[in-house]
């Protein structure tokens, strides 16, 4: 706090400026302040107000052991001075002893004499004020439970009362009927009875997340593992890393453990490592260690102990090392509490749940479905997965001479050679074979690099791909290969040109092509002695770098010149019988002709082209070429037989390593084959996969990309807690967390992030996203359309919330970034919605500020009329001025609101075809003949309106559209 209040004014701003704040430290420390502040004061209210706020941060921060002593000032106050507190106060006052009773039974140290004691002290207090003793009963209930004694008369004593003002709310004592029912071995029944919290139908600020964590796994018991997935991620988003539901996240763990997700087990654990330090009450930290606990047994379990795990801070720990420290405290911490109630409850109920065995084999909880193995360290690269390491040759001269030949080919099985040939170079003591047939050591160097830039170059990492080319031309020149020099320079000219210019200015990296494919001409000329198959890979990089030309400039005229090179490629390799070039030309001519927009030649080229592979091979190119003719048929808008291709593709490269047919790409093209056939959810599983195979290879901006498409399907599929979870759990990466990824990339997850927790009904949530990120793209000199888009969506927020003053300033940052990049229509829809908001938020009072936001968009319809800019959506002309209607007749002004409402019937004019223009001009005309028949008690001229609208719409087939007239219309006879 930069300075404390000098002024009682002061201070209550202050205090519900905090009260703004979330639980935490900054909240529980800005309260201590406050409070210490109100003592200056003469007058006790103040102080009384700053008490109770420090005692709920206590609460809701997890400090139980402060609680209590704020309240006990607060007792003494209102003994010596009752009439300071007023009947809110007063029933603040006795609603905390509850929350005192439940901070005394999380602090083991406190004898059980002393919470019955305190339990006397709230039953004598309430029985003096004349309060019903429901609220007495609950809470030596929850002691019974806790202690696990006499819980059935103490249930019965409880439960079979009538609820007062002072009950807990009616959320929370559900979830207290439904856990006494779990308890006893019931799950049916308590679920049946907390259906109304699971439901949505009775909540607070605890429920129904405390509720969601417990019903989990009775859930899935009892066969309901859909819902029990859609509340793990709706119910985990309400507690992560907040300290008072600390034994709510640990439950969420325990059900990623017990479902074959301990990969998101370990990134929710992650996610919440500040909990093992924040948490100061023993018994939540001891319902958080234990779900830790069944999380990390079972991942040990399964053979990962070494895996790095999130825990205390100070060091890093593995999770054997960590499921070993959490142990020894669980156990302590349990052994505490039951040896202050005097049972074994809490030792009891600790090993039931690490006994529990996993109630499913694997449940899919999102979109970004990861198993253990894919969050452990990767390997080099991955072995061809119908073949394994026993495979390979043992002798290490037959390694290196297989590995050799295998890529001579092209074989997808070289990989598997090199990458045990680099574990093998790379480990201590290496000892190169003395053999003439295997060179020299600086030669299988060289083989290495050449190898680690191929998979560079597939991942576009296109210059340092160029520069371990030009590292293994200098090895193979140091090992008196010239050859094989030559060819990794003609690659690193390839890949050097694709670097040499930035992406999307077609027209320079088209010169940088033209220049790599003249001194590629020229080093093959240059170049004698090279054997068959390195002379085909020249002649391939040539016919490649003109292809690309084609690629990045879209100037048909350069097609022909690759054809020309193509067709002296494939002359060569029939000659020679070099098969995987002869197929490799085939597939860049059939290539050439799609991107010369000649499909059906695209077409025919890739049909002879497939019946060649499967007579003659070689077989892994067939993924590749099924991939190529899937996108060309649906270029030809053939869906179903791109689908059928690209099926077969992926069946087929299954039994290659993933890296032969670029399986991520394949996912990708499906996901989009599935959108034209209208499969949206399976499209979804497939940009998923497509984002996950990237980032296993390390193609992370791709990955991110795909993701984020992925996410705003999920959206617009109405999935939104799985996109929640899904950019959460991309947010949550450590490169993201490190600022190390693409910002405006980061931008766009955390931009689609807010809309769903606004889709969501997570207003509060949502508005502080989307404020977050208006204030950063402010700063985006090169791109103000962005964010005047985002300070507009940031405005409605704030006026939704009904805090205009804010989005006033945020709407004013709109226009001025829509003056550099004009966003007419979604300034216009901004504008509008905030003045439509504000009306009907405020009536009479809010209308000149609604005023105000419509002209704004009156401008900016002026602005795009001048420019002649035509909306995709509604026109703003008349949008506006049905908008200028509807904002008075909220604010009672209704002659006004008449003449704006006929005003944009005529800009509407008559209604035609089209549904979406009948049905604006038919809200029009209700809205009008409301405004007329009900408000200005004119019934006759609006039902003339009304019956002839029917008419115009009910002749053009809009029966629809007309329904909400004709009953607007049967109202205004009725009242006639």
């Amino acid at each position: 706090m930069p300075t404390a209040p000098q002024t009682i004014d002061e201070l209550y701003q202050a205090l519900q400026e905090n009260d703004r704040r979330p639980y935490g430290r900054t909240r529980t420390v800005t309260a201590e302040e406050l409070a210490e502040a109100a003592e200056q004061f003469a007058e006790p209210l103040p102080l009384v107000h700053a008490l109770l706020e420090l005692q709920e941060a206590y609460t809701y921060g997890s400090e139980p052991r402060k609680s209590p002593v704020v309240f006990a000032r607060l007792l003494t106050l209102f003994d010596e001075q009752p009439d300071v507190f007023d009947e809110r106060l007063r029933h603040s006052l006795f609603w905390r002893f509850k929350w005192v009773a439940n901070a005394l039974r999380q602090l083991p140290e406190i004898p059980l004499a002393s919470l019955r004691q305190w339990l006397t002290e709230m039953r004598d207090r309430y029985e003096k004020a004349g309060l019903g003793l429901q609220p007495y009963y609950g809470q030596a209930y929850q002691l019974a439970a806790h202690v696990g004694e006499d819980t059935t008369r103490a249930y019965e004593l409880w439960a079979g009362r009538a609820r007062t003002r002072l009950s807990d709310c009616e959320a929370c004592e559900t979830c207290e009927r439904a856990l006494y029912h779990l308890a006893a071995g019931d799950d049916e029944r308590a679920l049946a009875t907390w259906e109304p919290v699971l439901a949505g139908k009775e909540s607070c600020r605890e429920e129904p997340a405390r509720s969601v964590s417990y019903a989990l796994l009775p859930l899935l018991r009892t066969g309901h593992a859909d819902r029990a997935r859609a509340l793990h991620l709706a119910g985990y988003r309400a507690c992560r890393r907040d300290p008072s539901m600390s034994g709510e996240v640990g439950r969420h763990l325990e059900f990623c453990a017990l479902t074959g997700n301990e990969a998101r087990g370990l990134e929710l654990l992650a996610e919440n490592r500040t909990l093992f330090d924040e948490v100061d009450s023993p018994l939540d930290q001891l319902g958080f260690l234990t779900g830790v606990e069944v999380l990390l047994n079972r991942v040990e379990l399964l053979g990962h102990g070494d895996l790095p795990a999130a825990g205390y801070a100070g060091r890093t720990w593995t999770v054997t090392a960590l499921r070993a420290e959490v142990r020894r405290r669980a156990d302590d911490l349990a052994a505490r509490f039951d040896a202050r109630n005097g049972t074994t409850a809490h030792t009891d109920r600790r090993r039931a749940r690490l006994e529990r065995a996993p109630l499913l084999d694997a449940l899919e909880l999102t979109l970004r479905t990861r198993a253990l193995d894919d969050v452990a360290p990767a390997a080099p690269a991955a072995a061809p997965a119908t073949r394994t390491a026993e495979d390979l040759p043992a002798s290490l001269p037959e390694l290196i001479l297989r590995a050799r030949e295998l890529d001579e080919q092209g074989h997808p099985d070289a990989a598997a050679c090199w990458a045990r040939l680099r574990t093998l170079v790379a480990a201590p003591g290496y000892a190169h074979p003395d053999d003439p047939a295997v060179g020299p050591l600086a030669r299988l160097r060289a083989d290495l690099l050449a190898d680690e830039a191929s998979r560079e170059g597939d991942k576009d990492r296109f210059e340092a791909s160029a520069a371990l080319y030009e590292e293994a031309a200098r090895l193979y020149d140091e090992a008196a290969a010239p050859e094989h020099a030559v060819v990794a320079r003609g690659c690193a000219l390839l890949q050097a040109a694709q670097a040499a210019e930035p992406a999307g200015d077609g027209e320079a990296q088209a010169a940088a092509l033209t220049d790599a494919h003249t001194r590629l001409v020229r080093l093959h000329e240059e170049a004698p002695g090279l054997a068959p198959y390195q002379e085909a890979r020249l002649l391939r990089l040539r016919a490649t770098a003109l292809g690309l030309r084609l690629q990045v400039s879209g100037d048909k005229e350069y097609g022909a010149p690759v054809f020309a090179e193509v067709d002296l490629l494939l002359d060569f390799a029939t000659r020679h019988g070099i098969a995987g070039q002869v197929s490799g030309a085939l597939l860049l001519r059939a290539g050439t002709h799609a991107l010369a927009g000649d499909l059906p030649a695209a077409a025919a080229e890739t049909d002879a082209l497939l019946d060649r592979l499967k007579a003659h091979g070689p077989a892994w190119h067939l993924p590749r070429t099924l991939g190529l003719r899937a996108r060309i048929r649906l270029g030809l808008r053939d869906a179903q037989a791109a689908h059928a291709d690209l099926t077969e593709s992926l069946r087929l490269a299954a039994e290659w390593p993933s890296d032969t047919a670029d399986t991520a790409r394949l996912h990708g093209d499906l996901a989009q084959t599935c959108m034209y056939l209208g499969r949206p959810d399976e499209a979804l599983r497939h940009l998923t996969r497509s984002a996950e195979l990237d980032l296993r290879r390390g193609s992370r901006t791709d990955a991110f990309c795909t993701y984020s498409n992925a996410a705003r399907l999920s959206l617009d599929l109405g999935r939104v807690e799985d996109c929640i979870a899904l950019l959460d759990s991309l947010l949550a990466e450590p490169d993201v967390a490190a600022g190390e990824l693409d910002d405006r990339l980061v931008a766009q997850l955390r931009l689609t992030r807010a809309r769903a927790l606004h889709a969501g009904e997570d207003l509060k949530a949502a508005t502080a996203e989307f404020a977050a990120l208006a204030a950063e793209s402010a700063g985006w000199d090169d791109d103000p359309g962005s964010h005047a888009m985002i300070a507009a969506e940031t405005a409605v927020l704030l006026g939704e919330s009904g805090e205009f003053g804010r989005a006033r300033e945020a709407a004013d940052q709109a226009l001025a970034a829509h003056a550099k990049a004009p966003r007419y229509e979604q300034l216009s829809n901004c504008l509008r919605e905030l003045a439509r908001l504000q009306a009907q938020q405020q009536g009479s009072e809010g209308l000149p500020g609604a005023l105000a936001f419509l002209a704004d968009a009156g401008r900016v319809a002026d602005e795009a009329r001048a420019a002649e800019y035509e909306a995709r959506g509604r026109s703003l002309d008349p949008a506006l001025a049905y908008e200028h209607g509807r904002v008075n007749a909220y604010a009672g002004e209704y002659e006004t609101a008449l003449t704006a409402l006929e005003k944009a019937l005529t800009l509407l004019g008559e209604p035609g075809p089209d549904a979406d223009q009948a049905g604006e001009w038919a809200e029009c005309v209700r809205l009008t003949a409301a405004v007329e028949g009900i408000y200005l008690e004119r019934p006759a001229p609006a039902l003339t309106r009304l019956d002839a609208a029917v008419s115009r719409l009910t002749t053009l087939g809009h029966t629809e559209e007309a329904g909400p007239l004709t009953s607007l219309a049967a109202r205004l006879r009725d009242e006639a």
